[in-house]
């Protein structure tokens, strides 16, 4: 018969095992996909494709610039509307509901809208927006972008409002400050650097979404800055480009998910600084 402590040693070893194979497992296919990302997107890229349109069909030559253009007026105003949104949110949950059912509530729903489908959220943009207007646009699909960006601004500026000590809070206030200016001059300002980080991450999150898109901005091959028509973006043209039989567009494809992953690497690595800044030194 096998003693206890035996068997709490297998089940340990066992236990530790499965979870070593797993990591190795994932870490194999992201490491996969990155490579082969690198190998066919990095050789693809050139001056041509931030410098010119990109091409009709069978066309050669062209670039990807109105689809980079569109796709950064497009985090502009998925950013302008729904970081403010976010924060307000966020700052409201840590400091004035706290304790309260309502809040409890209304992260419960957070955290449903934080992992709900993104073509559910492409969908609801397009019910509201595209559907009565009669036409896609840039502003439809700024729009479910920040319906996805503000849910993950929300449980960032909630968590990191929640981590500054409370004395902070009950010195400002036996100060005689005021509430509202104890959030913003105080409780903002010690969670500025995590706040920030967490809209980084948000943007991360919706540079690569193309489900919305395909339901609000759609697409435009040629350049154009009208936000009440439909605008060229990156996931978009990766996706049309990668399905398409020519290989100059497959060609175009690679170098602009290359360039996709670049940008979310750079966000991913400028959130991890500003949350290393944050932490005290020991």
């Amino acid at each position: 018969m096998i003693s206890r402590y035996r068997r709490r040693r297998l089940l340990n070893a066992f236990n530790l095992t499965m979870a070593v194979l797993a990591t190795v497992f994932g870490v194999f296919w992201l490491v996969w996909i990155l490579w082969t990302t690198i190998r066919f997107g990095a050789g693809a890229v050139n001056a041509a494709l931030f410098t010119q349109d990109t091409p009709a069909p069978g066309a050669s030559g062209g670039g990807l610039r109105n689809a980079f253009v569109g796709s950064l007026i497009l985090l502009g105003m998925a950013v302008a509307i729904g970081a403010p949104v976010g924060v307000l949110a966020g700052t409201w949950l840590a400091e004035f509901a706290a304790r309260r059912r309502l809040g409890a509530v209304v992260r419960f729903l957070n955290d449903i809208l934080l992992s709900a489908p993104s073509i559910v959220i492409g969908l609801f943009a397009y019910a509201i927006i595209v559907d009565p207007s009669g036409r896609f646009s840039a502003y439809s699909g700024g729009v479910a972008l920040a319906l996805i960006l503000i849910p993950v601004v929300v449980r960032t500026t909630d968590e990191m409002l929640r981590l500054v000590p409370g004395s902070l809070r009950e010195a400002a206030i036996a100060l005689g400050t005021p509430y509202w200016k104890l959030v913003t001059r105080i409780t903002w300002k010690a969670a500025a650097s995590g706040i920030l980080t967490g809209i980084l991450l948000g943007i991360a999150r919706i540079s690569g979404e193309t489900a919305p898109l395909l339901f609000t901005a759609l697409n435009n091959q040629y350049w154009s800055t009208d936000l009440g028509h439909p605008i060229a973006n990156l996931p978009v043209v990766i996706f049309q480009f990668a399905m398409s039989p020519y290989s100059n567009w497959q060609s175009m494809a690679w170098a602009g998910a290359f360039i996709a992953v670049a940008f979310i690497l750079l966000l991913n690595l400028a959130a991890r600084m500003l949350l290393g800044r944050r932490r005290p030194r020991a």
